[in-house]
């Protein structure tokens, strides 16, 4: 069975949705991590973004290993009006599921993330990345997952964003907060792809499936103990707005 046909059993988009816990397990990875990753409490970034003067929106693009679990912990930050998962990195043609998959496309499973500067910065959203969304000293994966599509990459907007990274990363290498240097990339330019609507809220519709329990929900429990300010309960999701 291949990643994208058990992806669409655990879904229940094709036939076989009695095997869809079975199915779960497989998706995206062959087995699930042991345990999930823990949270790291760090500092907030020295240096921020001011929100410019009214602006009421702004986007973010994070890649974080599986986008299922990205995506889940910022549909429950407070600020957040919209987080998609999709692809970053590289081009329009290869931008699917299963091209992606090769590892040879150049994409990072991502999530686009739009927010509201006067309720949450920029920086406030790289510490809860950071912090709880991800482990940022893995290379080139995420726990069970394997590949350049698992890498950890921010995909700025503007030079300001990119500025505001780099020296976050240097800020937290300096401090040695994690025990081994940050691998996350910082890739201008890039444009993002939205992922196959199979795909979009799917923490919040596979809540059962082995991989969500074991890998994603402990990080949306970590959200919640890190940064009980940031965090609200009721996740934005992309299927009640309609677009992407």
């Amino acid at each position: 069975m291949n990643k994208l046909t058990a992806t669409l059993l655990a879904a229940g988009i094709v036939a076989g949705t009695g095997m869809a816990l079975f199915a779960g397990a497989a998706v995206g990875h062959a087995t699930p991590s042991a345990t999930a990753e823990a949270a790291v409490a760090i500092p907030a970034p020295a240096e921020d973004l001011a929100a410019a003067p009214g602006a009421a929106s702004e986007t973010a693009v994070f890649a974080g290993g599986c986008f299922w679990g990205v995506q889940g912990v910022f549909q429950h930050v407070k600020g957040v009006t919209s987080a998609v998962s999709g692809y970053a990195g590289g081009d329009a043609a290869a931008a699917s599921y299963s091209a992606i998959g090769s590892g040879r496309t150049g994409h990072a499973e991502s999530v686009r993330i739009t927010y509201d500067p006067r309720q949450i910065s920029y920086g406030q959203l790289l510490q809860i990345y950071f912090s709880v969304a991800h482990d940022p000293t893995e290379l080139n994966r995420q726990g069970p997952d394997r590949g350049t599509q698992y890498r950890s990459a921010i995909f700025p907007a503007n030079a300001e964003q990119a500025r505001v990274a780099k020296t976050y990363i240097a800020q937290l290498d300096n401090a040695k907060v994690f025990g081994k240097p940050i691998a996350t990339t910082i890739e201008p330019a890039k444009a993002f792809y939205p992922a196959e609507a199979y795909h979009q809220d799917y923490m919040t519709h596979n809540p059962r499936q082995p991989y969500i329990v074991i890998n994603d929900l402990p990080k949306v429990d970590n959200l919640q103990r890190v940064f009980p300010a940031r965090y609200r309960s009721e996740p934005v999701l992309v299927g009640r707005s309609g677009t992407l």
